[in-house]
């Protein structure tokens, strides 16, 4: 297939790490060594453009620039990764109509919700017109299929769950060992693990109420240490709730690389993060891959990613305390932690090895792009 691709809320290369954006590299990547032809045909960034009207003559002009890159190379159909109410696809509906092509969007979000908001009715209205237009919509996530259903007919919307690359993530007894020789940790002396980029949003309120929540539990007079994966902006706040704890019982790794988290993964028992209005959380799926298991609460997105009380344990959202004893619970239990955590390495393995859901995505976007010997079809 000759593919034109478009992501609407950031660039694939874009610096700023992110869940979505691994999971739009992923999918670039594996249909590339698919041996497809895909295309970046724009990097106009939707994000609040409704909001920014210095920016909308930009986009007729983009969208004609956008339809002959990928009229020049023939391209079989249109797909847009990641469109919803924040970043809608501007581009997508109209340049697949002018080339004639399938129109596909990977990962599309919708909710009424932001209908009912004077300052996200504009954004919710253009999301909404272009998943009406799509010929394929793909959800990676249950809630996400069960909203868009509400717009699409079924043989327009199908749901493939997102993931990892297991073999990517899995336990490794030589780094495990050199870390914590490394934090100067006991053998009987469990790790807690954190991870999240210090955002000034829920990503560092979740980071807080975890090095809280130990603080508690270091002041009854348990012994872990508290590792804390990530850097950003919000470091100074981090570094300040930090230092509640006792010396010695925490410690923080700054930014590490994608590629090298599985050995801190290894080198962790439990990892907690509560995952505050979380779509779904990567980091869940890679600890899990790891063999940890989870302490998080009990929201939408995370309960896709951890199955309570068999991979890891939820507490409801607006209770720090239950959050708290669950990570003294799993302190207390290695046998659970065991149980647990070896549970969720198979469940990541089961229904969220990455390349075997993207083969299902590939087999999807192939048959629409027949349609393209059959003009008739367009919707």
């Amino acid at each position: 297939m000759r593919i034109a691709f478009y992501m609407p809320f950031k660039t694939p290369d874009d610096p700023r790490p992110s869940g979505d954006l691994v999971i739009g590299r992923e999918l670039c990547e594996f249909l590339r060594s698919r041996g497809h032809d895909l295309r970046l045909v724009s990097r106009l960034r939707s994000r609040w453009i409704f909001c920014k009207p210095w920016k909308w003559p930009a986009v007729p002009l983009e969208r004609r620039r956008a339809t002959a890159l990928a009229r020049d190379f023939g391209a079989d159909l249109w797909l847009t990764y990641h469109a919803y109410w924040k970043a809608p696809d501007l581009l997508g509906p109209a340049c697949a109509a002018s080339l004639g092509v399938p129109y596909a969007v990977i990962q599309a979000s919708y909710a009424t919700k932001y209908q009912k908001r004077l300052l996200t009715r504009p954004g919710f209205a253009l999301n909404r017109a272009s998943l009406l237009t799509a010929d394929l919509v793909v959800a990676n996530k249950v809630r996400d299929f069960r909203n868009v259903g509400r717009l699409l007919q079924a043989d327009r919307l199908h749901y493939v769950p997102t993931g990892i690359r297991p073999e990517d993530f899995a336990c490794d007894a030589a780094a495990r060992a050199a870390l914590r020789a490394e934090w100067g940790v006991a053998a009987e002396t469990p790790v807690v693990l954190s991870a999240a980029m210090f955002r000034a949003d829920v990503k560092t309120r979740g980071l807080l109420m975890t090095i809280a929540a130990c603080a508690r539990l270091a002041t009854a007079g348990r012994r872990f240490l508290l590792v804390v994966a990530g850097d950003g902006p919000e470091r100074r706040r981090v570094e300040a709730a930090c230092a509640e704890l006792p010396p010695g019982s925490v410690r923080l790794l700054g930014l590490v690389p994608r590629e090298r988290m599985a050995g801190v993964y290894s080198a962790a028992d439990i990892f907690a993060f509560p995952g505050i209005n979380e779509a779904l959380g990567m980091v869940y799926l890679e600890a899990q891959s790891c063999g940890l298991p989870v302490v998080a609460l009990r929201g939408w997105g995370v309960r896709e990613a951890v199955a309570e009380d068999e991979t890891g344990i939820l507490t409801p959202p607006l209770q720090p305390e239950a959050y708290g004893d669950a990570i003294a619970r799993l302190l207390d239990d290695a046998p659970l932690r065991a149980r647990l955590g070896a549970a969720g390495a198979a469940r990541v393995r089961e229904l969220f090895d990455v390349r075997r859901n993207l083969m299902r995505v590939e087999e999807l976007l192939q048959s629409l792009a027949a349609r393209r010997a059959a003009p008739g079809d367009r919707r």
